[in-house]
């Protein structure tokens, strides 16, 4: 180690001799580190979760453009919209094909006395294009009155009992008090508003919520015949339809507002938001603090050090030295230790939660920013001092 940094900064490693001095107040030092980093890590891990599962939940459609009604947030929330808007979107030169999409919620009471919540999609047979790639190929099998797709992913349910559902080996269950079968799977997964997911024909929707009528979807999915159109169709179809309690927008920024308004209007993605940044005020206080004492335990040295000459930068290069080494050596723990979490979390909640390598060389910079800036707090005190007054 005094080799490297030697090298690394032609000189006599002073930082590293003095932490290797205190051996408690490197380890405790390196602990506090280690657990900023983790705290970072998790917070920004379920974060990437919640960023994940959103966009995921998009998967099973395909589409350019989406009316929605305007107090809708994200997918599955906001009033229906009238089916009669998707006439009038087909009326406008460029759009080639529409159909309507159902969203819903419903529960399903297992045998076992569990029960878990689907995210159920609606999207008549004959619209297959707005299907994604997982599902379009099952969209016939799904003509059939009760036949649906079901998550094979789903939170609550071991993964053994979905994992061969086929149409040659069919799996029922019973909801809203109707016994459907599934005749496929789909892999959406459990999130945060959702143990898993089913997707079956409009009809069957329908059936499974007796209140939804087919004049009311809950989006209008619209294919166009030119992507480089999108924008100024968008436009088009806002001025038609000012006068109608909707949105319309192109389907990637109805999923961009749907994330920005998950992370940064909704408790969790503010919780989840506000963590990450305690993780980094933690990580500067616990930094600032060693540093700080080592500068006053050394204030002495430093005087001497001062008096013969050497200017600031040569004790800022010192105590920079320092927080570099405490910020490098605190992430391996951390990084071991949030790994270990994830596992854990994953385990637990089956979000799929797992370490990113940009996040981790995310993680890795901002410490070393955070080590930065307490190493500069730390030497202030320094820079304005009279050595005579030091002694």
């Amino acid at each position: 180690m005094s080799y490297l940094l030697g090298k690394l900064f032609g000189r006599l490693p002073i930082g590293w001799l003095q932490l290797r001095h205190n051996p408690a107040r490197l380890a405790a030092a390196l602990a506090g580190v280690a657990f900023a980093n983790m705290l970072v890590f998790v917070q920004l891990g379920i974060m990437g979760v919640l960023n994940g599962t959103i966009k995921t939940s998009y998967d099973p459609i395909v589409s350019d453009i989406m009316i929605s009604s305007n107090d809708s947030n994200t997918l599955t929330e906001g009033s229906a919209v009238s089916r009669r808007l998707l006439f009038r979107a087909l009326s406008v030169p460029g759009i080639i094909a529409a159909a309507p999409l159902y969203m819903g919620k419903l529960d399903w009471k297992r045998q076992d006395g569990n029960t878990v919540n689907l995210m159920v999609y609606g999207l008549p047979v004959e619209a297959a294009a707005f299907a994604g790639p997982q599902v379009r190929p099952e969209m016939p099998r799904l003509m059939l009155t009760d036949h649906v797709l079901l998550d094979h992913s789903i939170r609550g349910v071991e993964a053994q009992e979905l994992a061969d559902i086929s149409e040659a080996n069919p799996y029922r269950l019973e909801v809203q008090g109707r016994t459907i079968t599934a005749i496929g799977t789909l892999g959406i997964g459990a999130g945060f508003s959702a143990d898993g997911a089913m997707f079956t024909s409009d009809q069957t929707f329908l059936s499974l919520f007796p209140k939804r009528i087919g004049g009311t979807p809950s989006h209008i999915l619209l294919h166009v015949d030119d992507k480089q159109a999108i924008p100024s169709l968008v436009a088009h179809l806002r001025e038609i339809l000012k006068d109608e309690p909707v949105i319309v927008r192109s389907t990637a920024d109805a999923i961009a507002e749907d994330l920005r308004y998950q992370t940064t209007e909704r408790p969790t993605g503010v919780i989840f938001g506000f963590g990450v940044f305690m993780g980094v005020l933690v990580g500067i206080v616990i930094v600032y603090q060693v540093l700080s004492t080592d500068v006053a335990d050394h204030l002495k040295e430093y005087a001497t050090l001062k008096a013969m000459g050497y200017p600031h930068s040569f004790f800022f290069g010192i105590v920079l030295e320092e927080a570099l080494v405490l910020g490098v050596l605190g992430f391996v723990p951390g990084f071991l230790l949030s790994n270990l979490i994830y596992s854990l979390l994953s385990g637990v909640t089956a979000l799929p939660i797992a370490m990113t390598g940009q996040r981790a060389v995310m993680v890795l910079v901002g410490t070393l920013a955070a080590s930065v800036i307490s190493g500069s707090l730390a030497t202030r005190r320094l820079k304005g001092a009279d050595p005579a007054d030091l002694f």
